[in-house]
């Protein structure tokens, strides 16, 4: 079915295919060239990232994160259940098993005050979520991973130009916080280059080794350094450096990130102001941005009375030309993972997969259609 308004449309700032054709030209086609540089620079010094490695997709960065803090059978991470498939995949690939937290009954994010009662003497990381773009608590989380010596794995999938302030005053961006953190640049996000990631290592005792895990398993990139007099096959790693190309048009995104953003939140804030009495008439919940948090216009989703609400509030959109569309099924239920789940309820996650709702929200969206729309919904 063709719809009048899809759920995603990737923005095209209009230097994409002039930066493709630059780094074409060049003859540098495969990765760590001239556009892997800008982007891992940019990222650095406008966020305060440590040191950044770009990737194929977030999917590897995960995993190359699960290498990094050596996962090994038997180990266990705490992570939420409503979450995409990668979070866990990526440690089950190492042999770990995922102990997963219920979501908050205020946002999809994980409950940061189930987390320490699920700390055992095998638990390695614990991998917050920022859902939407919004922050998780992380003074709880990294005053819990001090205190059991674990790890913290970010996954910011959704969370670029998002900040969460802590106790101590100080604005952070996510992603920043923990021992490393996983983005993506998939064809749904922000600013995008199709398929895409990176990894960002906040950890300095994690930086060697990551670029090493980024290369193959080899020495490659010292060696281009002028470092070592020959490289070869020193770890474990795969091929999760991006091409010039996907380089390329990610660096395109990144000089209009500001104009993004700023049509991202607009959008999103017409969607509050316009949408908040109906949806408080339907019993509809919207988002929920705690103090400490930001909103970087990733994604704006409403919370419905039950599944069969939303499935009507589905419909009558899809009737009208227009597609939402829900999100996560509750991984501790899923085929794959239900019966290593420890069998513990986990009542707001499955509540969410049942009843959030996500509405169209792209640069070039017609937002005002959107609206119309559900203000018909009876």
């Amino acid at each position: 079915m063709n719809y009048k308004i899809p759920f995603n449309k990737p923005y095209m700032t209009g230097n994409e295919i002039e930066y493709i054709s630059d780094a074409a030209t060049a003859g540098k086609l495969s990765g760590n060239g001239k556009y892997t540089k800008l982007c891992q620079d940019y990222f650095e010094e406008r966020y305060g990232f440590g040191k950044c490695l770009l990737t194929t997709s977030c999917t590897d960065a995960l995993e190359m994160a699960a290498i990094l803090i050596n996962i090994k059978e038997g180990d266990e991470v705490i992570m939420p259940s409503y979450t995409f498939v990668s979070t866990s995949n990526a440690f089950v690939l190492r042999g770990a098993k995922i102990i997963f937290t219920d979501s908050r009954t205020d946002h999809p994010g994980m409950d940061e005050d189930a987390i320490e009662s699920l700390i055992t003497s095998r638990t390695k990381a614990i991998v917050p979520v920022h859902y939407a773009g919004v922050a998780c608590d992380m003074d709880k989380i990294m005053a819990l991973a001090a205190k059991y010596n674990l790890f913290v794995v970010e996954d910011a999938a959704q969370a670029i130009d998002s900040f969460y302030t802590g106790k101590d005053g100080v604005k952070r961006a996510l992603g920043s916080i923990g021992h490393l953190a996983a983005f993506s640049f998939h064809e749904t996000k922000n600013v995008v280059s199709g398929e895409g990631g990176m990894l960002a290592i906040n950890d300095k005792q994690f930086e060697h080794r990551a670029e090493i895990i980024w290369e193959k398993g080899t020495n490659r990139s010292s060696f281009f350094r002028g470092e070592v007099n020959k490289y070869g096959w020193v770890d474990i790693g795969s091929s999760f450096l991006p091409s010039e190309l996907i380089a390329a048009f990610l660096w395109a995104q990144l000089e209009n990130i500001d104009k993004i953003q700023s049509k991202r939140i607009e959008i999103w804030n017409t969607y509050h102001a316009r949408l908040k009495e109906w949806a408080s008439n339907h019993g509809i919940e919207f988002p929920a941005v705690p103090d400490y948090a930001t909103n970087n216009g990733h994604m704006f989703y409403m919370i419905c009375n039950d599944l069969s609400q939303r499935t009507a509030l589905l419909s009558h959109l899809k009737d009208n030309g227009i597609l939402a569309v829900f999100h996560y099924l509750s991984l501790h239920k899923s085929p794959f993972y239900e019966t290593k789940h420890d069998g513990r309820i986990l009542n707001e996650t499955d509540r969410y997969s049942d009843c959030l709702v996500r509405l169209p929200l792209f640069f070039e969206v017609d937002a005002e259609a959107v609206i119309e729309s559900l203000l018909q919904f009876r």
